[in-house]
């Protein structure tokens, strides 16, 4: 071994001589290598010596265990939406639970007889349990507009039962349709939840009846929300933005609310809220595309100036057209049950033929627009069911569909620019589902 390494630094050295600098620093690191790679040749024992320093040790290794996930072990959570004809003990067997005092208890404890009474197709209920089929949890969605629901946890051994709120995530849809025969006609069409349609009757009550004013291509563009539960749809929300174009007419509302207050306004920051509705009866699927005025079956007469007649089936809830006390509730000749609001003083307006009255609708009693102060009847000079609806000013009748109707308040110059902030994204969607719809039009 060391003859050979004699002969090897004896050729570098002869090397080094005809060589530059900057190549023997490449050369002496190669050289270190080399003389390595011999060292470890010639260091390294054979396989037999290998074999002889080697055992076997076996060794139990604790392994890190989260303390706080050991009673979530062996649990299993299921989901399962009610199906029509579905009974409690149908769906906690869907559920995975096979727990006879759990059943027992819901059974019988007053604070759980919603999931009894409330087990309607398509809610969607989730179960904790363990593997034998023991309760650990149960969610229940509840009827009702507070999205809450009813929990019931194992803890300590025992059940115990709470409400909870859901927690609600919204995601923003845009939709845009065309009327051919109804409202409800074209919503359906486009998937346009009920909710929907009726608020936007409701935004716009001031300036269009939807009973009677709705013309064949009429158009509306829509942005609302849609709440999710758990990654599931619950319920709509608030409409955010919506356009209608009625006879050609332009109608636009965007949702705003500040320190100040909150409400719909047009793109120009103009309260779309009237100090009288267009239409006292309340918009639904069984008043949508009834009839328009009558002629007077008894009189032989033309009674649309005097009034405005509005046919539809006997109960259909009337609604104060504006903020007003009760000034008559009654019967009175012709007009059968009838009730009169008194409005700002000078304004009056007078509902006829009523089935009847709603609770508290009183003379003296204070109402506010949008109150169902009756049902749609037939009493006094009628022969069929229908609301006769008048709209005086000074005693004087005036035709409700064309009269002008006072505003609220527009939004203060200080709110217009936080306003515009929020207004300009929600226009921008409205004209692009109105480029869109007219595309498809063409």
């Amino acid at each position: 071994m060391s003859h050979e390494k004699t002969q090897i630094l004896a050729q570098l050295q002869a090397i080094r001589e005809s060589r530059p600098h900057h190549f023997w620093v490449g050369a002496m690191v190669a050289g270190v290598s080399l003389f390595s790679m011999v060292a470890a040749f010639g260091t390294a024992p054979d396989s037999a010596e290998i074999r002889d320093y080697q055992r076997t040790v076996v060794e139990e290794i604790p392994l890190a265990i989260d303390s706080s996930r050991t009673a979530e072990s062996g649990s299993f959570v299921r989901e399962e939406r009610v199906q029509r004809g579905d009974t409690v003990a149908a769906l906690l067997a869907r559920l995975g639970m096979q727990d006879e005092h759990a059943f027992t208890f819901l059974r019988q404890q007053h604070d759980t007889q919603a999931i009894f009474s409330q087990l309607r197709p398509g809610k969607i209920v989730t179960a904790r349990t363990s593997e034998s089929g023991e309760l650990l949890a149960l969610t229940f969605p509840l009827n009702g507009p507070l999205d809450k629901a009813l929990v019931i946890e194992k803890r300590d051994g025992r059940l115990h039962v709470t409400q909870q709120a859901h927690a609600l995530t919204s995601q923003v849809v845009m939709k845009s349709g065309e009327i051919q025969t109804s409202l409800f006609a074209a919503t359906d069409e486009i998937g346009l939840p009920d909710g929907v349609a009726t608020q936007m009757a409701d935004i716009f009550g001031g300036d269009i009846d939807f009973h009677r004013d709705l013309r064949k291509g009429d158009r509306f563009s829509v942005v609302y929300e849609l709440l999710f539960n758990q990654g599931q749809p619950t319920r709509t929300g608030r409409i955010l933005a919506t356009e209608f174009i009625n006879n050609g007419k332009i109608f636009r509302a965007v949702w705003f609310e500040s320190k100040d207050g909150q409400g719909y306004y047009t793109a120009e920051g103009k309260n779309i809220r009237k100090a009288f509705l267009r239409s006292p009866l309340e918009f639904s699927r069984v008043t949508s595309g009834f009839s328009r005025a009558r002629f007077h079956p008894i009189h032989q007469t033309w009674r649309a100036h005097k009034g405005v007649d509005y046919g539809a089936p006997i109960g259909t809830r009337i609604r104060a057209t504006g903020d007003g006390v009760v000034d008559f509730a009654g019967k009175r000749g012709g007009y059968g049950n009838l009730v009169v609001i008194r409005h700002q003083g000078r304004f009056t307006t007078h509902y006829g033929h009523l089935n009847g009255f709603a609770a508290g609708i009183r003379k003296g009693t204070r109402v506010s627009q949008g109150d169902i102060i009756g049902y749609v009847g037939k009493t006094g000079w009628a022969t069929g069911p229908h609301l006769h609806y008048e709209f005086r000013i000074n005693d004087v009748h005036q035709n409700p569909l064309a009269v002008a109707l006072p505003s609220a308040p527009p939004l203060a110059p200080q709110q217009m620019a936080e306003f515009k902030q929020h207004v300009d994204p929600l226009i921008y969607r409205l004209d692009r589902i109105r480029d869109v719809n007219l595309a498809l039009l063409d």
